[in-house]
């Protein structure tokens, strides 16, 4: 008898330290700015109470971009998709503090949200900033940005959308310029990588990199059909 071969994981679920006040606010604010995994399509405009152009962020970490962006853009909705408790209750702090109301959270596998959560043709944009790298050439497989995962993507993406995601791993950004690239229905936005878009805020892991001499690379791209 075959077995079902398990999927690819993109992520290993660490056993990272949830503070307190974390903890606090995925038993508070889960109920409110959270969206439970489903497979069943989302009807986005009930989920955020209005029609907006929607924007997802795969692997948000600990949430500060995901919370500047959305602060300085209320007219944009945010929907942010991350596996690792830490961030998720990070992220919740931020978006109370700040009182953000275009900011929801779900904590699960990005391919399977976008697979079934995500209606065709529905995203304005979609952000992946420092996804793991898996430096290790055996782990290449595991990285998140592979063809099969770009064309679901895409195919999430309305005409027009922008998909932008950004790196310090050189090997990892060529390999990634390459997948767009090859994907039709996607066009680059500049004539190779882009220079940082003002608006993509530098976190405290970018920084700390820049300080230790590491490059960023963006890549930004816009579906053409």
């Amino acid at each position: 008898m075959n077995t079902p071969r398990r999927p690819i994981r993109s992520y290993v679920l660490r056993q990272g330290r949830v503070t307190d006040a974390q903890r606090r606010a995925s038993e508070t604010l889960l109920p409110r700015f959270g969206v439970p995994y489903s497979r069943e399509p989302l009807e986005l405009d009930r989920v955020f109470g209005r029609a907006a152009p929607r924007i997802i962020e795969i692997g948000f970490g600990m949430g500060e971009g995901t919370a500047d962006i959305a602060s300085r853009n209320p007219g944009n909705d945010y929907l942010g998709i991350e596996v690792h408790a830490p961030g998720v209750g990070s992220l919740l702090r931020r978006v109370a503090s700040l009182g953000l109301s275009n900011v929801r959270v779900i904590q699960h596998d990005a391919a399977e949200v976008l697979e079934h959560m995500i209606a065709p043709g529905s995203l304005a944009g979609v952000h992946i900033f420092f996804p793991d790298p898996w430096p290790k050439k055996r782990h290449h497989k595991r990285r998140l940005i592979q063809p099969p995962f770009v064309a679901l993507l895409v195919s999430r993406m309305e005409r027009g959308a922008y998909v932008h995601v950004a790196t310090d791993w050189e090997d990892y950004a060529q390999q990634i310029m390459e997948v767009f690239s090859a994907e039709p229905r996607l066009a680059n936005t500049a004539a190779g990588f882009a220079p940082r878009p003002a608006w993509r805020p530098q976190t405290k892991f970018e920084s700390r990199g820049l300080r230790l001499g590491h490059r960023v690379w963006d890549v930004l791209f816009r579906r053409k059909e």
